[in-house]
């Protein structure tokens, strides 16, 4: 399909939408939703409207401290989607020229066709553990780069990109004169280990004008707690003040429950953070396991993260065996024709633990049926 009849559309996000769903649904990158009774509401705490304003300064007080950025760099928006359509639609004309890596979640590259720009790409190939070529992204970032944008955690392999990577990635835009926007929304599943959070690093560019890096992130894949859509960008002042006028064409005011609602979990984040701890530690360890059971699948093992994406062998057609496991065995991946990698599947950890060893089970099963055929 050309990019031209993409542009008003998402077809991962349509598939995923539509056609993900199955008993055993190992399609899911974020962690299982929070229900109600686990949810530390206060009532008393909780209303339908507010003032208008650019920003509910309780929520952005929470966002200052749980980031450590000061308020004046930080965008509220819908989600880690809108942080990025926002902060694309900011910096962007129509025409501009992007370099966005490969494999890409989907979302991404759809709203920079929907923006209208020339998109270059920046391989992350599997060969090398999805990191990134220094060299190779300073011969492609030419006078009329605009953007680079990229992911860490990588989506969908989950590699990490380290803090020593990012700070070269800093200068070397700064030396260039273009932004780096980049989707941290699984970082924080690190967890204990030492997280390379971008704008910080961006602040610490020797010799910088302006921070390079542009952030986006939210609560929704690493807590839980997607319903309340709090996502935000980290930008420089200006900037940062661009979006939020911007957004008066997108949405105006937020919901104001769901503002509350994020103040009471940013309050109490250390409750999800256990949860998602524990969980995301007992579901590894099955994944390691399959992983460790399967001779016939290639997979970078990531650090951390909700994701894995491992590669079928050479010689099977992939829609036949996506469709011969979700029919027959009643379970659900991501196929990596979304990701521009078709012989690679991603898988998400971050559902129960019962349902995922029972999908792993189930894809095994499926795995040695294929092979038979």
């Amino acid at each position: 399909m050309s990019a031209s009849a993409r542009t008003k559309r998402s077809l991962y996000m349509e598939w995923a939408k539509t056609r993900s769903h199955a008993k055993y649904n190992l399609a899911t990158s974020g962690l299982i939703g929070v229900p109600r009774d686990e949810f530390l509401l206060n009532l008393n705490e909780l209303e339908i409207t507010a003032p208008g304003g650019y920003g509910y300064a309780p929520l952005q007080q929470r966002l200052a401290r749980h980031t450590g950025v000061p308020e004046e760099c930080i965008v509220a928006a819908a989600g880690t989607s809108m942080a990025n359509h926002l902060a694309m639609a900011a910096i962007l004309e129509s025409g501009d020229e992007i370099l966005l890596e490969q494999p890409a979640y989907g979302p991404l590259l759809d709203v920079a066709h929907y923006l209208g720009v020339r998109v270059k790409r920046l391989l992350r190939r599997f060969e090398s553990r999805f990191a990134i070529g220094l060299e190779e992204l300073q011969r492609a970032i030419t006078s009329a780069t605009r953007l680079v944008v990229l992911t860490n955690l990588h989506n969908p392999s989950g590699a990490l990109l380290s803090a020593e990577m990012l700070q070269a990635i800093g200068k070397l835009a700064q030396r260039a004169g273009v932004r780096v926007l980049v989707d941290e929304v699984y970082l924080e599943m690190l967890f204990d280990k030492p997280a390379p959070f971008c704008f910080p690093i961006g602040n610490a560019i020797a010799g910088a004008k302006e921070n390079p890096f542009i952030v986006t992130s939210s609560l929704t894949k690493v807590y839980g707690l997607s319903g309340l859509r709090c996502g935000w960008i980290l930008a420089a002042p200006d900037l940062a003040r661009r979006m939020w006028l911007l957004n008066d064409l997108f949405a105006a005011t937020g919901a104001h429950p769901a503002e509350r609602l994020s103040v009471m979990a940013l309050d109490h984040l250390e409750h999800f953070r256990e949860r998602a701890r524990a969980l995301l530690a007992a579901n590894r360890a099955l994944l390691d396991a399959f992983l460790d059971s399967r001779r016939d699948l290639e997979c970078l093992r990531p650090p951390a993260g909700t994701v894995g994406f491992p590669r079928l062998p050479h010689g099977r057609d992939p829609q036949a065996f996506f469709q011969l496991l979700r029919e027959k065995y009643e379970t659900s991946v991501v196929p990596g024709s979304f990701f521009e990698m078709p012989r690679h599947f991603r898988i998400g950890i971050g559902g129960d633990t019962p349902t995922l060893r029972a999908g792993l089970e189930r894809l095994s099963a499926a795995l040695d049926a294929f092979a038979k055929k």
